[in-house]
């Protein structure tokens, strides 16, 4: 493996990108709050994975490799072609309908079950609502983040 934290992760991502005989292109680009990786081919359904586990997958193991033995540590991200993006607006979407729902129902709202990083997405997201709180609850990988009215029921 490559001394510097931006090419372990390229090399990670290549070879995984090449063990799944993948036809695709890696972008590499490091910033100081961030190392990010990004794929961009066709037909990258095997490399993200049902609901995204193994390109969060990959995406842990970069962050291991990248940082293997050293205490200071930046942000990975890996993305497959705008998969992270298009998740993030499908949240938002689902964490939009649950604050409605739970304003006009007067009740808590669970949302379907999500990995840590998407619940800190929604978490982050409905921080700003002064109207609901959010929570999650229950145990991996059925973890669920829920979102309570405050006050005014009804």
């Amino acid at each position: 493996m490559p001394d510097e934290p931006a090419e372990r992760v390229r090399t990670l991502v290549h070879n995984v990108v090449e063990a799944l005989a993948l036809d695709a292109s890696i972008d590499v680009n490091e910033s100081d709050e961030e190392i990010s990786a990004s794929v961009d081919g066709e037909d990258l359904g095997l490399l993200i994975g049902k609901h995204g586990a193994t390109i969060d997958a990959v995406q842990h193991l970069a962050v291991r490799a990248a940082f293997k033995g050293q205490g200071e540590r930046k942000s990975v991200v890996i993305d497959a072609a705008g998969y992270r993006e298009r998740r993030e607006v499908a949240l938002q979407r689902a964490a939009d309908q649950a604050v409605h729902d739970a304003l006009k129902f007067g009740r808590a709202v669970e949302l379907e079950p999500m990995t840590a990083q998407e619940r800190r997405v929604v978490h982050t997201y409905l921080r700003d609502r002064s109207e609901v709180q959010t929570h999650s609850e229950g145990d991996e990988p059925d973890r669920r983040l829920v979102v309570t009215p405050i006050g005014r029921r009804g």
